[in-house]
């Protein structure tokens, strides 16, 4: 193999890791779009229901935002655990029961 293939080879070779690159980055920045949109669309719902509740809202804006959740569920499929923040709370930890460990009792 001559100087000029194993440089074609290698240069081939970097191409394609690049592109590997780029589509996981792409991936993960769709990801969380997609979860800033679910958290903006769990807000949403979040206020709806509050103003039913507390302040005669109607019932026709949780209702939609239900509806926009699901809508987005569908497309995008639901978050399993916030980014910004591991399963458990801060400090990561759950007991069996499912339970928060950690803290003082009675919180």
């Amino acid at each position: 193999m001559g100087l000029m293939d194993k440089v074609k080879q290698g240069a081939g070779q970097a191409l394609t890791k690049a592109q590997q690159g780029v589509n996981q980055g792409k991936a993960k920045l769709d990801q969380a779009q997609a979860k800033h949109q679910w958290d903006g669309l769990l807000r949403n719902l979040g206020e709806a229901v509050y103003a039913e509740q507390r302040q005669g809202g109607p019932a026709d804006a949780v209702t939609a935002a239900l509806s926009a959740l699901d809508e987005h569920a569908a497309t995008h499929g639901t978050p399993d655990a916030p980014l910004d923040e591991p399963e458990g709370g801060a400090d990561g930890q759950v007991s069996d029961d499912g339970v928060e460990d950690g803290g003082p009792a009675g919180e």
